[in-house]
């Protein structure tokens, strides 16, 4: 299998216990683990067994130390991450507050001013970056956190391109950090700077209200539909993958996937999982991902790797924190039906 290489911001992750307010749960202890989006994906990857590789910019400091000791003991390359000096940018943070029957989940960020939202293009060494690498992995998250960081993603999608390499892009629209130009709104600051990123991808992943969200409409409307629309707005992209989600509460939603492949101008659904109990959603996208890759590194055709890319969503549903710990025997044992009611003696 070909290395992959995923590049953006990893945080702290702070969370109240169980499902606590923020006001309930401060003061008190919170649990601490670490996040983000490209971190995940590399995490999941790197435990399927497949060669992953983590890029960012991190202060030198203990705490990044404990950061990038995590990734490495599932066995995530950190090599080539960048340390800023003290005072030179910092450890993001989120703040999370899970949802529980009709009330949603909160985050909360502090990522402003971070070492991956300050350090420029130039600090990295692409080069070192790319070496034998096969597919890249950004998503929009990095480019939302900072004019510069939404540089240094253009970069780094160039960078992979001129080196022919196949680039990833899992959108992950989020409102609240689309805020670095004060002259333009989220969504219309989100447009802009991920339709130039787009034009060099070829794979793009999201929800159905991403894809929305990219090409303007208001509407999320049929997934093989906004398929086509963004295949004919982005001639680069060979598939479209969107995870799909129902369900009026936090606790209790069923999950699905669809892959839409431009050769072939198909589209393949997965199965539809039920999740009646939800342990943790954050992550669950991002363990799509991977799974989404993880299938492309296998060969696997687009209905198998869709359906694996499905499964693995599902049951990072059911692991706290934001890394996917699921095998690949556990995922494809999901797919042949086993659905965990049993305790394996």
């Amino acid at each position: 299998m070909g290395r992959v290489v995923t590049f953006g911001e990893i945080m702290l992750r702070l969370a109240t216990p169980g499902h606590a307010r923020f006001r309930q749960g401060l003061p008190g202890n919170l649990s601490a683990t670490f996040a983000g989006a490209e971190a995940s994906i590399a995490a999941s990857l790197a435990f399927l067994g497949a060669d992953a590789s983590f890029v960012t910019s991190l202060p030198d400091h203990a705490i990044a130390d404990a950061c990038l000791a995590d990734l490495r003991q599932l066995g995530v390359d950190t090599g080539r991450v960048l340390r800023t000096p003290e005072g030179r940018g910092r450890l993001g943070v989120y703040f999370l507050e899970h949802g529980a029957n009709q009330r949603g989940g909160q985050v909360i960020y502090d990522r402003e001013g971070s070492s991956m939202a300050i350090t420029p293009a130039a600090a990295y060494d692409w080069e070192a970056v790319f070496a034998g690498c096969e597919w890249f992995v950004i998503s929009g998250i990095t480019p939302a956190i900072s004019r510069n960081a939404a540089e240094v993603a253009l970069t780094a999608v160039e960078e992979a391109a001129r080196r022919r390499i196949r680039i990833v892009c899992d959108l992950n629209y989020r409102a609240k950090l689309w805020r670095w130009d004060p002259a333009l709104e989220p969504r219309e600051l989100a447009n802009r700077t991920m339709a130039d990123l787009l034009l060099a991808v070829q794979v793009f992943v999201g929800g159905v209200g991403d894809a929305a969200a990219v090409l303007g409409t208001d509407s999320a409307g049929d997934p093989e539909a906004l398929a086509r629309r963004l295949v004919a707005r982005f001639p680069s992209l060979t598939h479209v993958a969107f995870t799909l989600r129902d369900g009026s509460t936090p606790a209790a939603q069923s999950f699905s996937g669809a892959l839409f492949e431009a050769a072939t101008d198909r589209c393949h659904a997965a199965p539809r999982y039920v999740i009646a109990h939800m342990v943790d959603r954050l992550g669950a996208g991002d363990a799509f991902t991977a799974g989404l890759i993880f299938s492309f590194l296998q060969g696997s055709g687009p209905e198998k790797a869709i359906a694996f890319a499905t499964a693995a969503g599902c049951l990072a549903h059911s692991i706290e924190g934001d890394y996917n710990y699921s095998s690949k025997e556990e995922i494809e044992a999901l797919m042949q039906g086993e659905s965990g009611g049993r305790v394996s003696r």
